[in-house]
């Protein structure tokens, strides 16, 4: 019965937070209600994702230390005694007031998250005759990602912050608001109907696949540098503890499945181990930045007009691209400031973003740029 309550109420939450933005499309004037809301769930999923970094990087991922309520019930109030005393036992542990609050704010916005994708299956559902099956099919994919985004959630509080799972949580997120900003972007209403525009593709869909591709490795390692509390294992830039190639260990810096802290013996990390993690991190970030500036200036460059959302986002990658070297030095130089940090992780999603809207212009056939005589 306790489980069934704290269900409900937990709903219940979920049920108020969502309702806000929902209230907001609805007042909001153009567009279809559908298109609206598709679109506020990648901007809610990117903020969940942002403060989703800020949990983790506060220290909050075990502010309350099971799952999904807080000692058992929906909110930090209704735990304050258990809360208090163990902050008491240990004020500077994983468990206070604050860092309480801050775990369930992130739940609440995954259970936001969540109850807006059920909304988006319904009205898809609703739609069924006039857009078809395929918008009905891509929502329930999207609420399924979703289910499984949670109980990596679930896994990492009952496995004590587990770099790997909190990587694979980090990353799952990231996949979401990819899938959502494809879903979002698609036109369901002009594709119902009889009239249908022709779109210019002048990206190429080879040089974009492998920007996904570099971009995506690269934050898994900037969440395993993350999650291993690695950032300052090389305390300066551009090199590391003054070497231009730190020693390494690749084997003790990348077993994956291990406990926080500790090697896969069951001994604590060593230095060499976590230099590694940090300075893979660094090394990649030159190719990152190699392709994806390319991507950008290729998109640049093909921009007409016609075309001119891609240059728009062209311009937003290459400027996120740059935000996202002064942030990760930034990292390095002073020391891992939360702002700076929060930036980085911002960067990275929006750059995920942008690599998804350029997707639209993107075709795997070779474009040929026609010039005025």
């Amino acid at each position: 019965m306790p489980g069934v309550i704290l269900f409900l109420e937990l709903a219940a939450i979920a049920l108020v937070f969502a309702g806000l933005p929902l209230l907001y499309v609805w007042r909001k004037p153009g567009y279809d209600y559908f298109q609206k809301l598709n679109w506020i769930l990648v901007f809610m999923t990117f903020d969940l994702i942002v403060f989703g970094a800020f949990t983790r990087l506060t220290d909050s991922g075990l502010g309350c230390p099971d799952w999904p309520g807080c000692y058992g019930t929906s909110n930090p109030f209704h735990a304050l005694g258990d809360i208090r005393y163990a902050e008491s036992a240990w004020p500077t542990g994983p468990v206070t007031v604050i860092k309480a609050w801050i775990e369930m704010i992130h739940r609440y916005l995954a259970m936001t998250v969540g109850a807006l994708i059920l909304v988006q299956v319904a009205i898809a559902f609703t739609k069924l005759k006039s857009l078809g099956k395929n918008p009905l099919l891509g929502s329930i994919g999207l609420l399924l990602l979703v289910c499984i985004q949670g109980a990596f959630g679930a896994w990492t509080v009952t496995l004590k912050l587990q770099p790997i799972i909190v990587t694979i949580h980090l990353m799952l997120a990231l996949v979401l608001l990819a899938c959502l900003t494809v879903y979002a972007q698609q036109s369901w209403e002009s594709k119902s109907s009889a009239v249908r525009s022709i779109r210019i593709r002048p990206l190429s869909a080879q040089l974009l696949s492998l920007s996904f591709i570099v971009l995506f490795v690269q934050i898994f390692l900037g969440a395993w540098v993350s999650t291993n509390y690695a950032v300052l294992a090389c305390p300066d830039f551009p090199t590391c503890l003054g070497s231009a190639w730190p020693e390494t260990n690749w084997i003790e810096g990348f077993t994956l499945w291990r406990q926080l802290g500790l090697n896969a013996q069951g001994e604590f990390i060593s230095p060499i181990a976590l230099q590694t993690i940090h300075w893979a991190h660094r090394l990649f970030a030159i190719l990152v930045l190699g392709v994806l500036g390319t991507l950008g200036l290729k998109a640049l460059q093909l921009a007409t007009p016609v075309l001119s959302s891609l240059s728009q986002v062209a311009k937003l990658l290459l400027g996120v691209l740059s935000l996202q070297v002064i942030t990760g030095i930034s990292n390095v130089v002073f020391q891992w400031p939360l702002f700076a940090a929060l930036l980085h992780t911002a960067g990275s999603a929006a750059l995920v973003f942008c690599l998804v809207r350029m997707s639209y212009w993107a075709s795997w056939k070779p474009f040929i740029q026609k010039k005025m005589a």
